[in-house]
Formats: structure tokens, C-alpha cells, sequence
């Protein structure tokens, strides 16, 4: 393939050839129909042209740095037997980019080398961060007891603490799993749903039985419920409780009160492992009530042994059109101060730019 770069790139372009020493991983590595290919050529805005086991970049001294960095680490992948779609593609791009930005001399992102990048490992496998943000975080939550993930839906906050409990449980550095979520109409109208209390409040859980799912077998997530070493429950359900050696997640933290969320961290006993996220730009609470969340964000700020990883609408790691629809509503946001959204008005929190707060 050889497509010609866009615009006049091409008079300030730098030419990098790659060699790959085993052909029978190059189609995985290309693609099917080099639609890999296509899409780094696109998104680095690079031009790539193959002969035999042969891959040649060219393009601007960023763009065909990203682009090499890109390649290099898909290749360790499938050298590892770890296999790579669109997604995987797109997150070494993601990834790159992220460590290009963070290598100028005027950045305050912090460093980390791909080749450094941490894991979370469970029985399905290992679990890699999609972006430097993600990056960040994982690391947070290996290193701090208690964390907060704060960013808009879809960059991964809630799938990485899950898969972190699971692999710790698994590993037995803790005994269990608590996995919670404020069910904010837990009023009246909850009262209207058919079946009995469980039936009322899984459908707010679901999103946790989905993670876990993702990680481990049905059977075994359902084995290990009945026994105990898995509990999902309303937030409503941990006071006056102490959570002791067990990793306790608190999801959808910005529909909390301030009483409900310093109730549920001061639950926090000996080997626990606490991990807060939530969105502050999307709180649900009545018109005047104000989220726990934003004001455990003030209050906690700069605790020693709390880490703090703020997402931004970049760092969305689904689909690439919801990264676009979380801009759209960002722009609205800072035009008019507040947008109407299903009825209710609702106010930005504020998130900045991806960084990583703690120590």
C-alpha cells in the first residue's frame, strides 16, 4: 500500500523503516485489507507503504515518532500472542501520542514509557490502559489505598477498579469484593418496582455485574456472591458497617451526599483498598443538593496516601463518536453555563485536563 500524504507534510517530512522478523504476524499487524494500516495513516497523518517484511513511515518528525511507537508496541503484542483489533490499534495510538506530549520539555504530564506500562492481570488475561490517563490510574491504584477516578462515562474508570479487585482477590491479598452504588431514587418511587429489595436495586448495580462478567466466569462471579467474597449493594447498605481486608468500590460517587460519602470512606478498616469514581458533571441528586463528590474532592485534596486521576473527554476509550459526543456537550456547557438535558438543569463539575493527583 502507499498513500500520499495530506496537505504539504511531505516537504518536512522524515522517513523511518521498520523490519519485522517473522511474516506469518505481519497480516495480524496490517490488518484485514491493511485497514490497521489505514487507520494509523490516518490518525498520525502519516504516510505507510510495505514491501515484503518491510514498513515504511513517513511524515513529520511527531507524527512518524507516534506512528513508529504505535507499530513497536502492537508488534510486542502480537509477539506475546495477545491479539489486536480496531480498539487495540487505536489505544496505541492514544498511548503514543500521550508519551510524545508528556516527553517535551514544557509538559506537565507525567512520563511513563510505553515499555513501562502497567497490568492488571486476572484469570481472562491482562488488562493494558488504553491511555496515558488510564495509565496513571492503574498505577494509582497500585500503589495508593484509596483512590478517586473523576471523568466524564467511557474512560474506563469503574472496568479498571473492578478489574483490580478481581485480580487482588484472586491473588488473595484481600477477602473480598465490595462493590457500591447510591440508588438515588431510593425514595417512593423505588418503592413502585416490582419484586423484592435485590430485584429493586440490581437494575442500579447492573453496570458492576457487567464488569465482573467481563473478568471472570458467570458461574464462578455467581459462586462467589452466594458465599460472600463478592457483595454488591445500595450505598444505603454500608453504614455502621467496617470493611476490613476487602477492596470496597463506591461507583456513581457524585449522586452521594456529603454525609453518604463520608459515611461510606470512614467505613475503610485494616487491609482495605478503597477506589471513589464518578462523574461530577453528571449528578442526578435533587435541584439544590449538593454532591458528596465535588466536596470530598475539596476537602480530601492533598491527604497524604489519597490518589487522585482526573479523565478527560480525550481520554474516552469507547466507541470514538461518544469521545466526540462528550466534546459537543463540554462546548455547549462552557457557552451557555448550563445545559438542559431530559428536563433538569445540569452543572458542570470541574474537571480539567488529564492528570494524575496523590502522593
Amino acid at each position: 500500500m502507499d498513500r500520499p500524504l495530506m496537505g504539504d507534510t511531505v516537504s518536512a517530512a522524515r522517513t523511518v523503516t521498520l523490519q519485522f522478523d517473522d511474516n506469518a504476524l505481519l497480516p495480524l499487524l496490517y490488518g484485514e485489507h491493511d485497514r490497521h494500516l489505514a487507520q494509523i495513516e490516518q490518525r498520525a497523518g502519516v504516510r505507510l507503504a510495505s514491501r515484503g517484511n518491510r514498513l515504511t513511515i513517513t511524515g513529520s518528525n511527531e507524527a512518524s515518532g507516534v506512528a513508529e511507537a504505535a507499530l513497536r508496541a502492537l508488534w510486542k503484542r502480537l509477539e506475546r500472542g495477545d491479539p489486536i483489533g480496531i480498539a487495540e490499534v487505536e489505544a496505541a495510538l492514544r498511548l503514543s501520542e500521550g508519551a510524545a506530549r508528556a516527553a517535551q520539555p514544557e509538559s506537565a504530564e507525567p512520563r511513563l514509557p510505553l515499555s513501562d506500562l502497567p497490568a492488571i492481570r486476572t484469570r481472562k488475561g491482562a488488562i493494558a490502559p488504553r491511555s496515558p490517563a488510564q495509565a496513571g490510574y492503574m498505577d494509582m491504584l497500585h500503589r495508593h489505598d484509596m483512590v478517586f477516578g473523576i471523568g466524564p462515562a467511557g474512560t474506563g474508570k469503574t472496568y479498571l477498579a473492578v478489574a483490580q479487585g478481581v485480580a487482588l482477590l484472586m491473588a488473595g491479598r484481600v477477602d473480598r469484593i465490595v462493590l457500591s452504588r447510591p440508588a438515588v431514587e431510593a425514595g417512593e418511587r423505588l418503592g413502585f418496582l416490582p419484586g423484592d429489595m435485590k430485584e429493586k436495586v440490581d437494575p442500579y448495580l447492573r453496570p458492576l455485574y457487567d464488569a465482573l462478567h467481563d473478568m471472570m466466569p458467570a458461574d464462578q462471579v455467581q459462586r462467589r456472591i452466594v458465599s460472600g467474597e463478592i457483595e454488591i449493594a445500595p450505598l444505603a447498605f454500608m453504614r455502621g458497617r467496617t470493611l476490613a481486608h476487602c477492596f470496597a468500590i463506591l461507583d456513581e460517587a457524585q449522586n452521594t451526599t456529603p454525609a453518604q460519602i463520608k459515611m461510606f470512606l470512614t467505613r475503610m478498616g485494616e487491609g482495605t483498598r478503597m477506589v471513589v469514581t464518578g462523574d461530577p458533571s453528571q449528578v442526578d441528586l435533587p435541584a439544590g443538593q449538593k454532591s458528596g463528590l465535588v466536596e470530598a474532592l475539596g476537602v480530601l485534596g492533598g491527604v497524604q496516601g489519597i490518589g487522585v486521576t482526573r479523565f478527560a473527554e480525550q481520554d474516552v476509550v469507547r466507541h470514538p463518536l461518544v469521545a466526540r459526543i462528550v466534546a459537543a456537550y463540554n462546548r455547549a456547557d462552557e457557552q451557555g453555563g448550563t445545559s438542559q438535558r431530559a428536563g433538569r438543569v445540569v452543572r458542570r463539575g470541574g474537571d480539567g485536563p488529564s492528570r494524575q493527583e496523590g502522593e
